[in-house]
């Protein structure tokens, strides 16, 4: 018995594992229940009454040895293990690939540039408006169309607190707060009650422009946007101006520029016309400069505004209106050379 417990100490002493799966191999054939040790303690009953006391003693050594070998083993490879997943600090990071700006973002961003350029400054305001700043200072009678529910959002406790339909609501604030001369543009983020479509959303971004001055004619409107089209989509770009109507301008009217798929030949993005819409514009009404507190006998000026999502849908080509809110990281990359 005391050969048999010498021969498996020195099996446990040279012991060198390769991994855990060979410690655990190792625990097995020692401390299993049919490994050596509970061999041992099978035929301890055979061994002479006079030696029970000192083979039990060399047992027990046995079986605690094989159990702190193990438990140190297990420790060395689980440090070693770990260690492996330390990070080498000396090792060059991997670069983080470049982000752009949202599309709506970079046409407005150029809108702006373009318009600072010729001295117009920038106005914003609430997008959570009066009626008094988005219908009626600016010459909605009660009964236009654009104040019922189909067009906008009102608020259901206060039928006279709206989301503003469109930033002409700033430009009340500023004719206001300001005296003449006014030279600015309003960007910002509008709503009307509208189904969501390819073409249509019941959220989207205008800038509208204000000059208000003496002597301020057609003829400075027409040069203004002349200016914007040609430094916004080319200088062979070509302008329309048609006649049509708001409530807040007299005369008012329509631009159109020269569709640059087709130069102005006719195709399906024109509707073969070779013209494309592009903003409303017109004189500003006598009437919403005296309910701003600006004389009309004085001061005369000129309004414009366009759409972002439509300038932006013209310059790249994008047929659904959608893509713009839908943040499918797909189309966004598109823009990553833009800024």
């Amino acid at each position: 018995m005391r050969e048999r417990i010498k021969q498996l100490k020195d099996i446990a002493e040279k012991f060198k594992p390769e991994n855990l799966a060979s410690i655990e191999d190792f625990r097995i054939s020692f401390l299993g229940k049919k490994g050596h040790i509970a061999a041992l303690f099978s035929d301890f009953k055979s061994v002479p009454p006079d030696q029970k006391k000192s083979i039990g003693l060399e047992i027990n050594e046995l079986k605690n040895y094989v159990a702190d070998k193990i438990n140190s083993l297990k420790d060395t490879f689980s440090q070693s293990k770990t260690s492996e997943f330390i990070p080498d600090l000396t090792v060059p990071g991997k670069s983080f690939v470049a982000g752009s700006r949202h599309p709506i973002s970079i046409v407005r961003n150029q809108i702006i540039d373009i318009f600072s350029r010729i001295g117009y400054n920038i106005s914003t305001g609430p997008e959570i408006e009066d009626d008094w700043h988005v219908f009626s200072a600016l010459n909605f009678p009660p009964e236009h169309p654009a104040r019922d529910m189909q067009d906008t959002f009102f608020i259901e406790r206060d039928p006279d607190v709206l989301l503003r339909t469109h930033t002409s609501s700033v430009q009340v604030r500023v004719m206001t707060n300001n005296e003449p001369p006014i030279r600015t543009i309003s960007p910002g983020r509008v709503f009307r009650n509208e189904a969501i479509s390819a073409r249509a959303h019941c959220i989207f971004h205008q800038i509208e422009g204000l000059y208000i001055n003496t002597d301020v004619s057609f003829a400075d409107l027409k040069q203004n946007l002349m200016y914007f089209a040609k430094e916004m989509f080319g200088s062979e770009t070509r302008i329309r101006l048609r006649p049509s109507f708001f409530p807040f301008t007299e005369p008012s009217a329509e631009m159109d520029i020269s569709c640059k798929i087709c130069g102005g030949k006719g195709c399906n993005v024109c509707k073969y016309t070779g013209w494309l819409e592009i903003l409303g514009c017109g004189m500003v009404d006598p009437n919403v400069l005296s309910y701003s507190g600006i004389s009309p006998e004085k001061y005369t000026g000129f309004a414009f505004g366009m759409g972002i999502e439509r300038i932006a849908m013209l310059k790249y080509q994008v047929k659904d209106l959608r893509l713009y809110f839908e943040n499918d990281v797909r189309f966004l990359e598109q823009f990553s050379a833009a800024f």
